[in-house]
Parts: structure tokens; sequence; C-alpha cells
């Protein structure tokens, strides 16, 4: 089922401009590929998130790890 949707023409040619300059067919697909890139902007935001959470409680836990370049340089020269 289709929904219609009353917009400026002003933002009707930006959006087919946009739509042109990706090389894409209609500007359902344009909204289609911007929710996409939506998405995925959200899930990578969600996966820092987490990885921060992670750094948050193995310093809780461990405290300071020690950068560990030093002790690579060493292993090199033996």
């Amino acid at each position: 089922m289709g929904r219609t949707v009353t917009i400026s023409d002003d933002l009707y040619e930006k959006l087919t401009m946009a739509m042109q300059e990706r090389g894409l067919q209609s500007i359902e697909q344009l909204l289609e590929l911007w929710q996409a890139d939506e998405a995925e902007r959200q899930r990578r935001q969600e996966v820092v998130r987490t990885i921060d959470a992670l750094r948050d409680r193995l310093y809780a836990q461990y405290g300071k790890m020690p950068d560990s370049v030093e002790l690579i340089r060493e292993d090199r020269v033996r």
C-alpha cells in the first residue's frame, strides 16, 4: 500500500538532484538508501557504546593497562 506525501516544489527538486547524483532511478530509492544509512549509523553507534562500556568495565576491574608497544619491541630484539 502506497502513501502520498505533499512536499514543496523546491524540496522535490533538491531530492531529484540528490537522486540523480547517486545514480538512482527514483526518490523512493533515495529515501530507502537514506533510511538504510541511518540504520547502519545507529548500529555503529551501538557498537561504539558497547566497546566503551567494555573499556570502562576493564578499567574498573584492572585499572590502567600498560602500553604493550615496549613489550613488543623487546620481544623483537630477542
